[in-house]
């Protein structure tokens, strides 16, 4: 097992229903495949350059434990999920 971190981004343009229903699929997602530590809402930030021309989107990040081949299968539930704009997946180091 191996210790990850996740961040994703989702348009604001979507309704706060939306959002919380993408936050709850991708939570689900993780818990039923891989052991969930944390989930932080940093909610509605700028972002550092314009995607799809918005200039603001609702962060997220997760912290979780999980096989080395969980994190394609994640990033190919990003990549599906209509709403969110961006995302990565990073290996957390060992100091932490």
């Amino acid at each position: 097992m191996v210790k990850y971190e996740s961040i994703f981004v989702i348009s604001t343009l979507l309704e706060e229903e939306k959002i919380k229903e993408i936050i709850e699929k991708v939570k689900s997602f993780v818990e039923s495949n891989a052991q969930l530590e944390s989930i932080d809402e940093w909610g509605k930030r700028r972002l550092a350059y314009e995607v799809n021309k918005q200039k603001e989107g609702y962060y997220t990040l997760m912290h979780f434990t999980a096989e080395p081949t969980f994190p394609a299968e994640l990033e190919r539930i990003y990549k599906i999920t209509e709403g969110v704009m961006k995302y990565i997946v990073v290996k957390r180091g060992e100091k932490e």
